[in-house]
């Protein structure tokens, strides 16, 4: 399992992924937003993802995790 983190503090601008879909290497998962840019959450491992732990309009923290990936 890969836990995939929030890099910076930011709001969720959009999750792109669903639960149970199959993601590659280099996917995004989520786009974050802060001071007016967007900065894409890209997962390093393929798989399914598991588990998603934020919705758009949340605030996160460095380090808050944003989802869980079942590696293949």
């Amino acid at each position: 399992m890969a836990e995939i983190r929030a890099e910076i503090t930011a709001s969720v601008w959009k999750v792109v992924v669903d639960e149970g879909q199959a993601v590659a290497e280099g996917d995004e998962i989520a786009i974050l937003e802060s001071m007016k840019m967007e900065i894409p959450v890209i997962t390093e491992v393929p798989g399914i993802v598991r588990e998603i732990h934020v919705e758009a309009g949340q605030t996160v923290r460095e380090g808050d995790l944003i989802a869980i990936i079942s590696e293949t």
